[in-house]
């Protein structure tokens, strides 16, 4: 039996070069919605995203992530944000929202990718997050600028699963 969410975590790719063409207003509102809805330790929903779509911001977030330049050129990009009262289960359960909106985009066409880890100072005080926000990661979005093959090196299951206790096989 098929499962297309397995089918989008096996084939997602990192995407850093974009198509010059929008992506719908209702592809982004569901990619957010994703990550509004993903689970979250004591449900505290400790994350706030923010989306930006006018390239002028679009240009500030790819001169403002350092891993992340490619964004001024995506049609759009959000903005991941926690609470930093939350510590450990606000980056967790922000990082699982990020997987969710990467997941969803690449079952829309959507390509992306996650940029910066935590502490992108620059990007909280430029788009308005409280101080007590870390901004954890940027998330551009668009369709890809050519065709993308998911071929991706993993290294053999064996050799990072185990069965029972680590170092027994699965097999």
């Amino acid at each position: 039996m098929a499962n297309e969410v397995f089918e989008a975590v096996r084939t997602v790719l990192a995407v850093r070069e974009f198509a010059d063409r929008p992506v719908p207003d209702d592809v982004l509102r569901r990619i957010v919605e994703a990550g509004r809805q993903t689970a979250s330790g004591r449900n505290g929903q400790p994350w706030h995203f923010v989306l930006v779509q006018e390239r002028d911001g679009l240009r500030k977030l790819g001169s403002l992530v350092r891993t992340g330049g490619y964004t001024a050129n995506a049609a759009a990009a959000v903005i991941v944000a926690y609470e930093k009262a939350t510590g450990h289960y606000g980056l967790s359960d922000a990082s699982r929202a990020i997987q969710s909106m990467l997941l969803t985009a690449w079952g829309d066409g959507v390509a992306s990718n996650w940029t910066g880890f935590g502490g992108i100072e620059g990007v909280r005080k430029e788009f308005g997050f409280p101080d007590t926000y870390d901004v954890l990661a940027v998330v551009p979005l668009g369709y890809p600028r050519r065709k993308i093959v998911g071929n991706k090196r993993r290294k053999p299951f064996n050799e990072v699963a185990s069965g029972e206790r680590f170092g027994q096989s699965l097999d």
